[in-house]
C-alpha cells in the first residue's frame, strides 16, 4: 500500500516496534475472546485461574494497544512534517522558471489540499492498525474453533472482497477526477482574491466569472464527489448484506451442514458480533485512504516535476564580496519555454558591465524587458545563451545561490514579510529606528520581537518597509524595481536625493528601474530597454530630463 510504504521510509525502528506491538495486541485480543467465550459456556466462572487470566490478558491487550498507537502517532506526524519540509525545500531549490510554469494554483493546492488530505489519511493509520489486529485475532480464534466453518467464512469473504474492489475502482476514478478539478478551483480562488476590486466594479464581469468559472468547476467537483460517494455507499451496503448473510449461515445453515456443536457456533456468532465495529470502521476508512493515495500521488508528481535542486543553498563560512563587478557577455533569455508568458519575447543579447559605487537607472516602456532584466540580473532566471560573470567568475548552477546572496531587491510585485527573518532585528534596534524615522514610518510601525508591529498599511508605506528590509540586509548590490511609483513627491525626493547617494557613498552598486527621468542626473548611467534590447545613448530623448549628459549616460560594452 502506498501510504504504508510512505510511512515505512520514515523510521525502520519504529515500524519494527509497531509491528511487534500490533501482533501482540492482536494475539491478546484473540485470547481475550477465547477467555470470554470460555466463561460464557462453562460453569467455573468463579475459578481463580479464569479471573486471573482475564485480567492479565485484558491489561496486556490495553498496554500493547497503547504502545502501538503512541508509536504510530509519532511515526505519522514525523512523516507528515518531513514531507512538508521536503516540499518547501524543493520549491525553494527549484528553478524560478519551473515554478512559474507550474503555476501558483497548483503548488498551493498541493501544499494545502494534498498535504491536509494525506495528513488525515496518515492520522487514520493507528485506528486502521487497531481494527486490523482485532479482526486478525478473531480470525485466528475462529480457525481454532472449527477450520471447516472458517473455510466457508473465508470463501464468502473472498467473494465479498472481489465485488467490493470493483466498486472501489469506480470510486477511485471519480476521486482522481475531482482532485484535478481542485487545481482549477484554486486558480479560481486566486482570481477571486487578486481581482476582487475589478470584479466589484463590473457586474457583467463578476457574473460571468461566477457562471463560467466558479459554477462550472464546483459543479464538476460536486458531480465527481457524489459519484465517488455513491460507489462507496454501494460497497458499504454490499458488505452489510454479506455480513448478515454470514450470521444467518452460522445460525441456521451451519448446524445442519457441518454438525458443529452449539458451543462452537456460539463462539462464531460472538466473535462475528465482536468484529462488527472494527469491520465497519475499516470500511469507513477506505474513502479516507483512497483520497490519501491520490494526494500522495499528486505530491510525488509535483516533487518529480520540481526536479533536482538547482544548487545547494550555500555553504557555511562563504563570505559575500564587498565590491563587485558583474558582466553580461551576450546574455539572453526568451519566454518561449515559459508557460503563460508572451511567446517569442527575447531579452538580449546583452553586453553590460556593472560595478560597485555607481547608480544606474533603467528605463523603458511597458513590455520592454525591464522586469525580465531584473530577474536575469538577480539570478532568478538563467541565461539561455551567453553568460554572466561575478568578479570574472562564471555564474552557473554550482554557485548561483552564492551569486544571489549579493543582491537586496525590492521587486515591483514585492512581498513584505512581517517577521524580519535572518536579520537579527533584536540586536539592531537603534539602526531600525533610524531607518523608520528616515522613511517617515516611525509613528506607524515599531519592530517588536523581530517583527513589524503591523503591515496593514498602504501600498506605498509597505514599499517603504520593504526598502527598510533591503537596507538591513546590507548587500553589495541593490535593485529597486519601480520603487518610487506609488510614493508621495516628498518621499520620492528623499529616495533619489538622499537614500541613493548614501548607498553610492557606501560603495554599493545600485540599479533603479524607473520612469522618473527628472532624477536621471543623480545617476552615473542610464540604460534604456526597447523590445528587449539596450539602445544606444544617442537614441534617448533627454529633452525632459534635468541632468548632465556628458557624465550621466553610458552603456558599457564587454
Amino acid at each position: 500500500m502506498d501510504l504504508l510504504g510512505f510511512l515505512s521510509r520514515a523510521s525502520r525502528g519504529l515500524i519494527g516496534g509497531i509491528i511487534l506491538a500490533g501482533l501482540l495486541s492482536g494475539g491478546l485480543g484473540a485470547a481475550l475472546i477465547a477467555v470470554i467465550h470460555r466463561a460464557l459456556v462453562t460453569n467455573d466462572r468463579d475459578a481463580i485461574w479464569l479471573i486471573s487470566t482475564f485480567l492479565l490478558v485484558a491489561v496486556g491487550k490495553v498496554s500493547s494497544h497503547y504502545a502501538s498507537q503512541v508509536m504510530l502517532v509519532r511515526l505519522s506526524q514525523d512523516s507528515i512534517l518531513s514531507l512538508c519540509r521536503g516540499i518547501c525545500g524543493k520549491v525553494l531549490a527549484a528553478r524560478f522558471q519551473k515554478l512559474e510554469s507550474l503555476g501558483q494554483a497548483r503548488i498551493l493546492a498541493t501544499l494545502t489540499e494534498d498535504v491536509v488530505t494525506l495528513s488525515a489519511a496518515v492520522q487514520s493509520v493507528p485506528a486502521l492498525a487497531t481494527n486490523l489486529t482485532v479482526v486478525a485475532g478473531c480470525a485466528v480464534y475462529l480457525l481454532w474453533l472449527s477450520w471447516q466453518v472458517f473455510f466457508v467464512c473465508f470463501v464468502m469473504a473472498l467473494l465479498g472482497i472481489a465485488a467490493y474492489r470493483v466498486l472501489l475502482a469506480r470510486a477511485h476514478a471519480a476521486i482522481e477526477a475531482a482532485r484535478e478539478g481542485r487545481d482549477r478551483l484554486f486558480g479560481d480562488f486566486r482570481i477571486l482574491v487578486d481581482g476582487v476590486k475589478e470584479l466589484k466594479l463590473h457586474r457583467a464581469r463578476r457574473e460571468e466569472f461566477i457562471r463560467s468559472e466558479v459554477d462550472q468547476t464546483t459543479g464538476f467537483l460536486r458531480m465527481q464527489n457524489v459519484a465517488a460517494s455513491r460507489q462507496y455507499l454501494l460497497a458499504d451496503a454490499w458488505t452489510q448484506i454479506l455480513f448478515y448473510s454470514l450470521v444467518g449461515m452460522l445460525l441456521f445453515a451451519a448446524p445442519v451442514l457441518s454438525g458443529a456443536s452449539s458451543e462452537t457456533l456460539t463462539g462464531y456468532v460472538f466473535a462475528a458480533l465482536y468484529m462488527m465495529t472494527p469491520v465497519w470502521s475499516l470500511i469507513g476508512s477506505v474513502p479516507i485512504f483512497a483520497r490519501g493515495r491520490v494526494a500522495l500521488a499528486k505530491i510525488r508528481t509535483l516533487d518529480g516535476e520540481l526536479g533536482d535542486a538547482e544548487e545547494t543553498f550555500g555553504k557555511d563560512g562563504v563570505v559575500v564580496a564587498d565590491r563587485v563587478t558583474i558582466q553580461f557577455e551576450g546574455a539572453s533569455f526568451t519566454y518561449s519555454s515559459v508557460v503563460n508568458e508572451e511567446d517569442g519575447f527575447k531579452l538580449g543579447p546583452l553586453n553590460l558591465k556593472l560595478e560597485s559605487g555607481e547608480v544606474i537607472f533603467v528605463t523603458g516602456g511597458n513590455g520592454s524587458g525591464k522586469s525580465t532584466l531584473v530577474k536575469l540580473l538577480t539570478g532568478l532566471y538563467t541565461p539561455q545563451a551567453g553568460r554572466i560573470l561575478l568578479n570574472d567568475a562564471l555564474v552557473d548552477d554550482s554557485n548561483r545561490s552564492f551569486y544571489r546572496e549579493h543582491f537586496s531587491v525590492v521587486f515591483a510585485d514585492f512581498y513584505l514579510f512581517k517577521r524580519l527573518f535572518g536579520l537579527e532585528a533584536s540586536r539592531r534596534g537603534d539602526e531600525i529606528s533610524a531607518y523608520l524615522e528616515s522613511l517617515g514610518m516611525d509613528h506607524k510601525v515599531r519592530v517588536e520581537r523581530d517583527q513589524f508591529s503591523t503591515i496593514a498599511l498602504s501600498s506605498g508605506q509597505r514599499r517603504r518597509l520593504a526598502l527598510l528590509t533591503a537596507y538591513m540586509e546590507d548587500r553589495p548590490i541593490y535593485v529597486f524595481d519601480e520603487w518610487a511609483a506609488d510614493q508621495d513627491p516628498s518621499y520620492k525626493e528623499v529616495f533619489y536625493t538622499r537614500l541613493l547617494p548614501e548607498l553610492k557613498a557606501r560603495g554599493k552598486c545600485v540599479i533603479v528601474v524607473t520612469h522618473d527621468d527628472r532624477y536621471f542626473s543623480r545617476g552615473d548611467r542610464v540604460l534604456r530597454l526597447e523590445g528587449g534590447q539596450l539602445i544606444e545613448p544617442g537614441d534617448i530623448d533627454l529633452s525632459s530630463s534635468v541632468w548632465a549628459p556628458a557624465d550621466a549616460i553610458a552603456v558599457s560594452g564587454v
